[in-house]
């Protein structure tokens, strides 16, 4: 039976071990692997990353892949490659669930550096607050092109990633050229820095995305003196 379904990484996840479409669900869930790294805030609205933490939510041990491609450097043996480093990783998880040692507070992030044929090995890392913040230029209007690229047509979403993406309105009377604008990184022994250093990076994630505690010190006085002005107000 060959089964066709649309739909994000989440959707296809939650499907997956539905029940639906099979009589029973996998002992894990492996989302990826995504063209581009997933590390720092990126991980916030990563598909790849919701497509293991859908497994997560419903109780099932997940792992997320990425590999870090860069144009110009990357071909497609190398996600072969990136999926033979990893194995080691997924054959000691699957132990691990089979003596049922395997902790179910977290899911797993993991990201390959480009250079995967002389990565240093594995290193456990904390998600960083790295980020690459992206910015919108119009350009020349072309009626083909935009015809063409009339949806973001991302290559990667690596940090590291040289390529542009383009939109243009319904009506195809404007055309847009997305690019970096800033790389903020941040130092340490986090995932970003340590892919760029050719480790591969493995990143426990949970659910939650608790504020910093002065931004919760903040809100602390400031949501009763909001419900004090608006007691007032209604007297």
């Amino acid at each position: 039976m060959t089964s066709i379904f649309s739909g994000t990484p989440a959707d296809c996840t939650s499907l997956g071990i539905s029940k639906a479409l099979f009589p029973s669900v996998p002992d894990l869930v492996i989302s990826g692997i995504n063209m581009g790294s997933n590390c720092g805030y990126h991980i916030v609205y990563s598909g790849t990353v919701a497509g293991a933490r859908e497994a997560f939510f419903n109780g099932l041990p997940s792992v997320s892949l990425s590999y870090d491609w860069a144009g110009g450097r990357s071909n497609v043996d190398d996600f072969t490659l990136a999926a033979e480093a990893c194995i080691p990783i997924i054959i000691a998880i699957l132990s691990e669930i089979k003596r049922k040692t395997y902790p179910q507070n977290c899911f797993l992030n993991i990201d390959v550096p480009t250079d995967v044929r002389n990565h240093k090995g594995y290193r456990l890392t904390t998600q960083s607050k790295s980020i690459v913040k992206m910015g919108w230029r119009q350009v020349g209007l072309d009626v083909q092109g935009a015809k063409m690229l009339s949806t973001m047509t991302m290559e990667s979403n690596s940090f590291s990633h040289n390529e542009s993406d383009a939109l243009s309105t319904p009506n195809n009377q404007l055309l847009f050229n997305r690019e970096v604008i800033a790389l903020q990184v941040e130092d340490g022994g986090t995932d970003y820095c340590s892919l760029q250093e050719g480790y591969i990076t493995v990143t426990p994630l949970g659910a939650l995305s608790n504020a910093e505690v002065d931004s919760q010190a903040y809100f602390k006085e400031w949501l009763p003196a909001v419900v004090e002005r608006l007691s007032s107000a209604a007297l």
